[in-house]
């Protein structure tokens, strides 16, 4: 796991080696085992590289690494199946000189060219530069465990792991794409291509960019998404044997490291079930690690503790306190863009904490979006999508029956159905856009300001063409390839890199395999939820590995109980943070709905008012970085 840097001149510039060390200079926490660089003869191109060793800790692993005299690379991830190509080029006469995947790649790429992605099993964002040809390929994993973030205006183009590598170049001038901030107060995230920066972008998982200096083109290609068009029909045994058999094989190849393994355990099913499966490979304990809180409601620690017990593993535990989050500023910095996702504070602190003794971690990042596992979004969606054709017939005769006996009973329950039949005459892809939005766009344009305001988005575009588009015979099956596609790169995993790269620690996601992720295409929803229960099959294929007490509890999430602490022992904290004489975020919110969201203790979405914190810091960092 890397830090990866470069830069690219088409005009009558060149690049020059310090500039390319501003970029990893930068990127250094990613990286702090080595750094590298590489200059072209003609000055034309440069690439970065800071390392994090985990495979082939020898000097041989260095890069940029250079193949047949022609082939550069810089490249951040780990392919799980680089022994098996290896071994398979080796017998069409292929020459290897280290033992790294770096170097599997670059032989793939000679030997396939752009086709050589659909050979790659892992995670990785990489750019190879052809000296012969003088073609720069980037490239983006399947599912986006890897960023790839790029700047490009006609005369240059500059890429990174991380915007403030790129924000070191002089042709970077930092300014707020207002219409992001739009698409982040709904999300929470903001969603690829867009940064958050007028002309900085993000490249959208499972894509490439093919660059031609002598032609001066830029061309980028979709090579791969989930495809829900094929199901299979098993019966449950079937199924949950594939879905153990593929886990297993996807926890052993994350296992392959020259540096020590370990694991977050939250004692969810997903966490669990990846621990149960580590134990029963390795030869020694495994390492865990998990956060506990005062907060009864939200501390998953029993559990962990019980699943860490039951495998014999060597367990470490954190606690986290109100004063926890005076690393928000902190997080800000490091995570760049606007970004909302409470439980970022606890992956940064219990990131921290494992790399103290380990350099690798897994995790059960996945496990909800292929097996349907959050019940706001999934169990709605399913209602949505089987009542929809019965609402078309009596919904509006229902509704006005509802809104009558409302005015004259003014009764809630009446209210609610009433809301309820209401929505759901909206298009489908809305509603369940607004399942976990932040902010309604009503809400956003009456209480935004100044060119926050004035900025013109369409914050549904993304999720109307995922639905629109979707090639599969089930609706419920596009709000899964809506999450998969973007909720979980942009949000959940964006969250993870950033946290575990600020130490240096690489994290790997079983569940996130490529084999599990078209595994799970193939199940039928009503597997995925069946009366009523989220994750039925995924639960049920794990009930011989963890407790039934792990697994059939109410789901909790990894996360903190902010609302409570910023209600409580935190409320000059959020009040000094959005509203202050230097907070930049009364420029774009109006600051009466500030203290309103402030003084509400009673939200029914405790993330929002994480959200607002969250929010005017990065915000903040925004207008900071466009100040110079």
């Amino acid at each position: 796991m890397c830090g990866i840097s470069g830069k690219v001149c088409f005009s009558g510039k060149e690049v020059g080696l310090h500039e390319i060390k501003q970029m990893t200079s930068m990127l250094a926490h990613r990286g702090p085992d080595d750094v590298g660089y590489f200059i072209s003869a003609d000055k034309k191109v440069g690439l970065g590289h800071n390392r994090l060793s985990i495979i082939d800790l020898s000097k041989k692993g260095h890069q940029p690494m250079v193949y047949g005299e022609r082939y550069v690379i810089t490249f951040n991830g780990e392919i799980y199946n680089y022994l098996i190509q290896r071994r398979k080029l080796e017998r069409e006469g292929y020459v290897f000189s280290s033992n790294s995947d770096t170097e599997v790649i670059l032989a793939l790429y000679s030997k396939y060219g752009t086709k050589c992605l659909t050979y790659l099993r892992g995670m990785f964002a990489f750019a190879i530069y052809d000296l012969r040809q003088q073609t720069l390929f980037l490239a983006r994993d399947r599912i986006g465990k890897k960023p790839l973030k790029y700047y490009s205006d006609g005369n240059v183009f500059i890429f990174a792991s991380e915007l403030k590598a790129i924000l070191t170049q002089k042709e970077v001038k930092a300014k707020i794409d207002y219409a992001a901030l739009q698409l982040y107060l709904t999300y929470g995230y903001t969603p690829a291509p867009w940064t958050g920066f007028k002309g900085l972008n993000k490249l959208e998982p499972g894509s490439y960019i093919f660059i031609s200096l002598k032609r001066r083109s830029i061309e980028k290609k979709k090579y791969w998404q989930p495809d829900f068009s094929q199901k299979f029909t098993l019966s449950e045994s079937d199924w949950c044997g594939k879905i153990l058999s593929v886990l297993e094989e996807a926890v052993k190849i994350r296992m392959i490291a020259d540096v020590e393994v370990g694991a977050f355990l939250s004692g969810g099913v997903d966490s669990s079930g990846v621990v149960a499966l580590m134990s029963a490979l390795s030869t020694k304990p495994v390492k865990t690690f998990t956060i506990t809180f005062g907060d009864k409601i939200l501390d998953e620690s029993p559990y962990a503790r019980k699943v860490a017990k039951l495998y014999k593993c060597d367990h470490h535990e954190l606690r986290a306190m109100p004063q926890s989050v005076e690393i928000l500023p902190e997080l800000a910095q490091h995570y760049e863009e606007p970004f909302a996702d409470a439980s970022a504070v606890v992956t940064y602190m219990i990131s921290k904490l494992a790399r103290k003794d380990i350099k690798v971690v897994l995790n059960g990042d996945g496990g909800d979006e292929n097996f349907a596992g959050y019940p706001n979004r999934y169990l709605r969606l399913d209602r949505d999508v089987s009542w929809d054709n019965w609402l078309r017939l009596v919904g509006p005769f229902v509704s006005g029956i509802a809104r009558g006996l409302y005015k004259v009973s003014k009764d809630k329950r009446v209210g609610r159905v009433n809301s309820f039949l209401t929505k759901a005459k909206l298009p489908l892809f809305e509603r369940f856009a607004s399942y976990s939005q932040i902010f309604t766009s009503q809400e956003i344009v009456e209480n935004s300001l100044g060119e926050l305001y004035g900025a013109n988005q369409s914050i549904y575009t993304q999720v109307e063409t995922c639905f629109a588009d979707f090639a599969g015979s089930d609706l419920r099956d596009a709000g899964l390839k809506f999450d998969l596609e973007h909720f979980l790169p942009d949000q959940l995993l964006t969250k993870m890199d950033i946290a575990t790269m600020a130490f240096g620690l690489e994290a790997r996601s079983p569940f996130l395999d490529q084999e599990m992720i078209e595994l799970a295409c193939k199940i039928p929803f009503d597997l995925k939820i069946k009366n009523g229960e989220t994750k039925y099959i995924q639960k049920k294929a794990l009930e011989s590995l963890v407790p039934l007490e792990n697994i059939y509890r109410p789901k909790m999430g990894f996360t903190l109980p902010l609302d409570r602490w910023f209600a409580g022992e935190l409320t000059s904290f959020g009040r000094g943070v959005l509203l202050s004489k230097k907070s930049k975020i009364k420029n774009l919110i109006k600051t009466d709905y500030m203290v309103s969201m402030l003084e509400d203790r009673n939200r029914t979405q405790p993330e929002t008012l994480v959200a607002d914190v969250l929010g005017a810091l990065a915000g903040g960092v925004l207008q900071m970085s466009s100040e110079g």
